[in-house]
Parts: C-alpha cells; structure tokens; sequence
C-alpha cells in the first residue's frame, strides 16, 4: 500500500515544531526555581546527566518509534502487539485531556495578563490581585464559586489558535506556525535577557542562580529533581515525538534530530534563566528581600512575583508585554503539539477528516477546561498536575522502554531482531549511517535497565511521599476523585477507544 502519510516541508520546520513543543511553560518559570533550590551552578551537573541518560535517550526513542510505525502512539502499541493498543491511547489522553485541558487555561490567563499590560493593572499587590479579582480563589477544590468570565473569553481565543493552527494541516499549520513562533520566542528571549542583567541588582540574582552549592550532589533528591525536570521539560511520555517523528520522510538523521531538539530545549531553559534571576535581582535591590522571598516557581512567578519586579521598571508596560507575549508563544507551540499528538491517533484508527477530528477536540478541550474558570480552578489545576505528571505519565514511559525496548520484533532490509536492537538497525538504515557501536550499547542500555529503574524509582518515592505526608494539604478525599479519578477516567477512554476497530488496517512492518 502506497504511503500517503503526510510530510514535513522541510527538517528545519520539523525540528522547529519539535523544540516548539518541548519549549514550554515550564522553561521559563520551573527550571530556574529547581535549579536554585537545588545547588545552584552544581545542579547543571546532574542537570546535563539527566538529559544525555534520559531525556536525550527517550526522545530518540520516540523519533524511532513514529518513524518506524509512520503512525500515531496508538498505531506504534498496536503494530507491536494489538493487546498494547491501550497504552498508546493512555499516553495521549494524559497529554489531552490531562495536561492541556488545564494549560490551555494558564494560557488563557496569560492572555488576560498581556492586555493588562498596556496599564499594569495588577497594581500593587498583584498577589491579592492574582488570587482574588482575577482568580475568585474560593476556599477550596469542592467551592467552585463564580464562572470567571474574562478567563473563559480568553480560553476561547486560545482553543480558537490551536483550531486554527492544527486544521491546516502539518505543512501549512503546524510547520508554518512554528517557524514563525520559533523566531519570535528568539527574539523576545533576547531582549528579555539583555534587559534582565543590566538592571541595577541583576548581578545579584544571576549569583543566586549560578553559585555551586556542590554539597547538594551527594542528596539523592536533587538527582530525583534533575531526572524529573529533564523528562517533564522534553515532553516524552505523551505521544507527541512519535506523531512527529511519523511525518518525517524514510530517510531522516534520527540522532541529530534527537540532540539538536533536546540540546535546544535545554539551552533554551539556561538562556532565560538569566533574563528571570536578572529581574528577581533587580526586585531585590528595589525592595530589600532576600532571594527566599522572590524566587517562585510556576504561576506565582509569573503573575505574583514577575508582575510586581515589572511595575519597579522605567518602561514596565513595554518589559510586561513582552514577558507575558513569549509566555504564551512558548506555551501555544507546546499546545498545537498535543493537539496533534492526539488528532493523530483519532485520524489513524477511525479515518476521520482532520477537519472533523480537530474540530471536535477543541470543542471537548474548551469545554472541559471550563472547570478551571471557576474559583476552585487552581485546586484542580496543581492536584491534576501533581497526579498525571507523576502517577500517569512516568509509568506509561516505563512501559514505552519495556515495550519498545524489548518486546517489538521485525525486521530491516532482510536481516531480524528484537526490542531496542531493531530500533537501532532502523535508526542506522534511516540515516545510512551506523550510530556506531558505543552510541548503541549506551543507548539500548539506557532504553532497557536504566531509564525504567529510574522512572520507576520516582514514581515510587512519588508515592512514599504522597500517602505519607499527602499533597498540599488537601484532603484525601480531594486527592483520590480528583487525582487518581482523573487517571481512572482516561483509562476507561483508553480502553474503550483501543476496542474499536480500526478503519484503516496496518501490520506490523517487517522491512522498510
């Protein structure tokens, strides 16, 4: 059968969509906290570890995977084993229903915060602004209080860019996006940087960043912090890299492809850090607090601490503009990727028009986020975060190493193998290039004992902490139908879509 998949304009727009999608949020207001809390300068030592064992390895996988399958997470499971089916559809309703039903509403806030711009108008006390005006907080995840209008109005605009972007397809919608997104990430990055170390006190904060606390190595729980950052800022685990990595063209530098973006993903991370420590030092000269006091990390960085660092700046409404417009080009390059991760899916097993299945995906994620806009949306948005990052993503990468790295079989150009060995041969028949024997121990290594023993550690020590000291102090109640019933939820629509038949049917590939 013809293969009429379709394809990448160019491997520039395809690496710009693949660092588009790991460059996130989480860039730009989590690394720089963990990074400080977690011995400073001497954190990039583990840091870099982590990406080279984990992060650079899984990704590699997951390009190996799309490629080989020329499929979506749920096509790459089925062709290895139809009963393995449900994990892929698992892997994408995290990313979905999970990850960016919710983010898709910081974006939204992120929206909100840029008009509020041209006036500051968070005042100041953008704290009291933050959780009460614009959030409603209420009391807690059961007090769901007022709809908030003004987020619900900007969460339309924001699925509206997703539908928009995501319809067009991959060459004139996601590649065209990112290619412009990217640049303009770029550019804003740099000014923010240059603006954020020439500020009087910059000095300062870029100090509390990059000051070696090497002490911290010998506890395990800073290596936990550098293999968890690693692997949540990449963005394997959700489907994304394979439904990538399917579009690419038979003959693709998988390996470079996998350094490049996650190289860029990382570097990224680094770069921006200087413009936010830059700008918490400059606070700090202002205001005389220490570093414990201004160093955030997630929302409250960015609409608490950030927006009250800006409003002491000469020219704050122009430095507010262009912090919160690369917070939402980052986090819309990372959300047209889950959009397409789980189209993907939907298109392969059912043969529906990518019309109709992004339409109805964004219609689903406005709807579903409606929850968020609520005075309890933050509740839920740190308990479901807190639950499908550690308990529903890091096993489903677990079972992706063991599943890809030791139980698919086929075979390249005649010659058969198993497990990581084939990927391998895969990789090496892709490029027409070995990776070279070194490179493919390490990695098949990695893939097979190491990166399982380490998520799987994790997630163990994720749950020691959860049952034994709780989270956030939430009741368990709270915990278990928000939390874990999210986790339920997406199995049960796991299960079910992966019992449907297929309307176009593949096989397992057995030569490229």
């Amino acid at each position: 059968m013809a293969d009429t998949r379709e394809r990448w304009k160019s491997r520039t727009g395809f690496l710009l969509a693949a660092i588009g999608s790991a460059i996130g949020l989480g860039n730009i207001w989590r690394f720089n906290y963990i990074c400080y809390k977690n011995g400073g300068g001497a954190f990039l030592i583990p840091y870099l570890v982590a990406l080279v064992v984990a992060g650079l390895s899984l990704l590699l996988l997951e390009y190996a995977i799309g490629h080989r399958s020329r499929g979506s997470a749920p096509s790459a499971y089925w062709q290895v084993n139809k009963k393995w089916e449900w994990f892929g559809w698992m892997t994408i309703n995290v990313a979905m229903f999970g990850i960016l039903i919710y983010y898709a509403v910081v974006l939204a806030w992120v929206v909100n915060f840029l008009t509020y711009s041209y006036d500051l108008k968070w005042g100041a006390d953008p704290d009291k602004f933050f959780n009460g005006k614009f959030l409603g907080l209420s009391s807690g995840p059961w007090d769901f209080s007022s709809m908030r209008w003004h987020i619900v109005g900007a969460l339309f605009l924001v699925w509206a860019l997703n539908w928009i972007i995501t319809f067009k397809g991959i060459r004139k919608g996601v590649e065209l996006a990112c290619k412009i997104f990217m640049p303009l990430l770029l550019l804003l990055t740099i000014i923010l940087v240059i603006r954020g170390v020439t500020l009087p006190g910059a000095s300062k904060g870029i100090k509390w960043f990059l000051t070696p606390q090497f002490d911290a190595l010998k506890n395990p729980a800073v290596w936990q912090a550098a293999f968890s950052q690693v692997f949540f800022s990449i963005g394997v685990g959700f489907g994304i890299m394979v439904a990538y990595a399917s579009y690419l063209p038979k003959k693709s530098r998988l390996v470079s492809n996998a350094m490049i973006t996650a190289f860029a993903n990382s570097g990224f991370s680094l770069f921006m850090a200087f413009a936010v420590f830059g700008t918490l030092g400059y606070m700090s000269h202002m205001t005389g607090l220490e570093a414990s006091e201004v160093v955030k990390s997630g929302p409250t960085l960015a609409f608490v601490v950030f927006p009250k660092a800006i409003s002491l700046m000469p020219a704050a409404s122009l430095f507010a503009l262009l912090f919160f417009l690369s917070l939402l080009v980052a986090g819309l390059s990372s959300s047209i990727s889950i959009v397409e991760g789980f189209g993907a899916g939907v298109m392969d097993k059912f043969g529906f028009s990518r019309g109709k299945t992004i339409t109805i995906l964004c219609v689903i994620g406005f709807l579903g986020g409606l929850i968020y806009c609520t005075g309890a949306g933050l509740f839920w948005l740190d308990i479901v975060d807190n639950f499908v990052m550690n308990y529903g993503a890091m096993p489903l990468a677990i079972a992706e190493c063991l599943i890809f790295g030791w139980l698919i079989k086929g075979a390249v150009k005649g010659r058969r193998a198993k497990g990581a060995d084939l990927l391998v041969m895969h990789i090496e028949s892709a490029a027409d290039k070995p990776m070279g024997s070194g490179l493919a121990w390490f990695w098949s290594w990695s893939v097979r004992f190491v990166i399982p023993a380490i998520l799987l550690a994790l997630t163990i020590i994720g749950l020691v902490n959860i049952f034994t000291e709780g989270y956030g102090g939430y009741s368990a109640s709270s915990l278990l139908i928000i939390g874990l019933g999210s986790i339920g939820l997406f199995l049960i629509i796991a299960l079910f879509l992966a019992s449907r038949p297929w309307q176009n049917e593949t096989t397992e590939p057995e030569s490229n």
